[in-house]
């Protein structure tokens, strides 16, 4: 975790990719961002954290690693996948609606509660990529 002293602290984490939009180009945004015990984490996807590729086809595995993404992002913020309060999904197409939410709801099943969620369909901007999630989450850890 990045320090900052206006109280707005940038996250930056190696155990989840952060997507570049050019080979040449920087992404104009923080993996998270949190302000007054609370993470804003930006949209993760279904990329490996090391090599930045897409794990699979298969969209099930794409949920997976998209929802460990951005859990890896929370934690690194200090938080943890029992404190993420709020979802915003994005499925690339309708028909993986039954799906994504077999794979969110053994991801989250264990918590004592399940996040609230929005999900939309909407064409992610990386070909292949048929998944993204975003959340805000509580600060549970200094």
């Amino acid at each position: 975790m990045a320090s900052s002293t206006s109280g707005i602290t940038p996250i930056t984490t190696s155990s989840a990719p952060t997507v570049g939009f050019s080979a040449t180009t920087a992404a104009p945004l923080s993996q998270a961002i949190v302000h007054g015990g609370t993470i804003y984490c930006s949209g993760t996807g279904p990329l490996d954290p090391e090599t930045r590729t897409i794990v699979s086809d298969d969209f099930r595995e794409q949920v997976q690693q998209t929802l460990s993404n951005l859990v890896a992002v929370v934690e690194a913020a200090g938080g943890s996948r029992e404190s993420i309060l709020k979802c915003t999904c994005y499925l690339r197409d309708v028909d993986s609606f039954s799906d994504f939410n077999a794979v969110y709801r053994s991801f989250f099943e264990s918590n004592p509660h399940f996040p609230a969620r929005t999900t939309v369909i909407a064409r992610p901007h990386r070909t292949g990529v048929q998944v993204e999630v975003e959340c805000i989450a509580a600060v549970v850890k200094g």
